[in-house]
């Protein structure tokens, strides 16, 4: 499926507004609600949207801590990749974890309650036997910037093409 500039501004607002209402997605890209709709049912049926989920005030229900996590692996072969990567999986503190090339094999963001739980959550994982060789941790001190790329420049330009 070939995106245009439109489909570009639809899929950009969703990013920000997840909520907006039909009406206000069609207004803003300057398309009638029924033409919009098409588009974003066709943007959805051809899987350019992932899903919609609210952004919520951890800070709001409970105090937490939020930790990066360097890890290495002791060995890597497939089924050691694998079997690390079910684990994460698996720990539901675990919000995001991502494979990278350079000499550390992932990066694992956790979201736990204070240091102490982030400590009884790493001690699990090291007893668990699958495979961390080292690990370093980080803890955030202030979140500076989050947010979804921007899709019109990762096209290299207008989006017409």
């Amino acid at each position: 499926m070939k995106l245009d500039k439109r489909d570009l501004q639809i899929l950009a607002i969703l990013q920000e507004e997840g909520r907006i209402t039909k009406s206000e997605l069609a207004a803003r890209i300057s398309l009638s609600p029924a033409a919009c709709w098409d588009r974003l049912k066709r943007l959805d049926q051809a899987g350019f949207i992932k899903g919609y989920r609210a952004e919520v005030a951890l800070e709001k229900i409970a105090p937490t801590s939020h930790f990066l996590v360097q890890i290495e692996l002791e060995s890597h072969q497939a089924a050691d990749f694998q079997r690390f990567e079910d684990a994460m999986l698996e720990i539901p503190q675990v919000v995001r974890c991502v494979a990278v090339g350079g000499g550390v094999d992932y990066f694992i963001e956790i979201v736990c309650r204070d240091v102490a739980a982030y400590q009884d959550l790493i001690d699990e994982v090291l007893e668990s036997k699958i495979g961390v060789k080292r690990y370093f941790t980080f803890v955030v001190t202030k979140p500076v910037k989050d947010s979804p790329p921007p899709l019109e420049l990762l096209r290299g330009g207008d989006g017409d093409d």
